[in-house]
């Protein structure tokens, strides 16, 4: 919820006009791109999995199939060695930036709202899978609940996809749950957001991919003011879709139920997520994306095959 003081007329909400969207396609692009470029060549591109181009050999270990051993090699010395090939199936990745009401929030403290950071995060992702020629699908559902747009790849996909993201949003549900989606098998995805929705409907999506075998990241993105709660005196919260208010006489006698009521929601957002075999994280908007991706980017590379 968004707090406002009651003779102050001026929200804090973000500015969804669509010309202004439109202006904005380059600097996201661009955002997202440093932010990209920050952690590129930390990395490889490389890494083991099925295909067709050589890699590497390694030392043969116990459980490794007889049909792996490259007996050329291990003809060479006393030791059996098992001939590695470049991962070469491109696998999509999934990724949901949440988009609703409650994302539009930011603070005076912070350099932008949480769905732009979103925005930018989940558009790095699909430039660094796209350098390593892998495809990526965003989702976000139109007004009838359908997913849209399919796997993307190459630099024609990373722009289809930053076009998109600047697009206005209709009708915005105060809080978000990630999209009914047809997930390939064993794929991967990146969940985006505040997560203070229904953890009900959250845990069902959640469900749903892992019924696909999908491993993946929830990343969640906050306000330092949602940590903090900074306020006191007189103050009216009030959610940034209007759909609820509250009037607070003394603000600061609810900051030690608001932290818990934060610290027992994380604490099951963790458990959902290690019971999905997914990983979980925060990101608040006061801090530069970078570490985050970097995360991210490791994380989705260790879960490739849906390990």
């Amino acid at each position: 919820m968004t707090p406002s003081r009651p003779d102050m007329s001026a929200s804090i909400a973000l500015d969804t006009d669509a010309s202004a969207a439109s202006a904005a396609l380059p600097p996201l692009l661009a955002e997202a791109e440093r932010a990209a470029a920050s952690i590129w060549g930390v990395h490889g591109r490389r890494s083991a999995g099925s295909g067709e181009t050589f890699w590497q050999y390694r030392h043969a270990q116990p459980g490794d199939a007889l049909g792996g051993i490259d007996w050329r090699r291990s003809g060479r010395s006393d030791d059996l060695f098992v001939r590695e090939t470049e991962w070469e199936t491109a696998q999509s990745v999934f990724l949901w930036p949440d988009e609703s009401a409650s994302m539009q929030f930011s603070s005076k403290n912070a350099p932008t709202t949480k769905a732009r950071r979103a925005a930018v995060l989940s558009l790095a992702t699909a430039i660094l899978l796209e350098r390593g020629d892998e495809r990526f699908a965003l989702m976000r559902a139109d007004g009838g609940g359908r997913l849209q747009g399919r796997a993307m790849q190459g630099r024609t996909g990373v722009s289809r996809m930053a076009n998109t993201l600047t697009l206005p949003v209709g009708v915005r549900a105060e809080t978000g749950t990630p999209p009914d989606t047809a997930y390939a098998m064993g794929s991967r995805a990146l969940f985006l957001s505040d997560f203070f929705g229904d953890l009900g409907a959250l845990s069902s999506a959640l469900s749903a991919a892992v019924s696909r075998r999908v491993r993946g990241v929830m990343l969640q993105i906050v306000d330092p003011v949602e940590e903090a709660f900074p306020y006191s005196g007189r103050v009216l919260f009030e959610s940034i879709g209007g759909g609820m208010r509250y009037d607070a006489d003394r603000a600061e006698s609810l900051r030690d139920a608001y932290r818990t009521k934060l610290a027992e929601r994380r604490a099951a957002l963790k458990d959902m997520a290690r019971q999905a075999g997914w990983t979980f994280a925060i990101h608040r908007t006061d801090t530069p994306p970078a570490p985050a991706l970097m995360m991210i980017h490791q994380t989705l590379q260790a879960k490739k095959g849906g390990a």
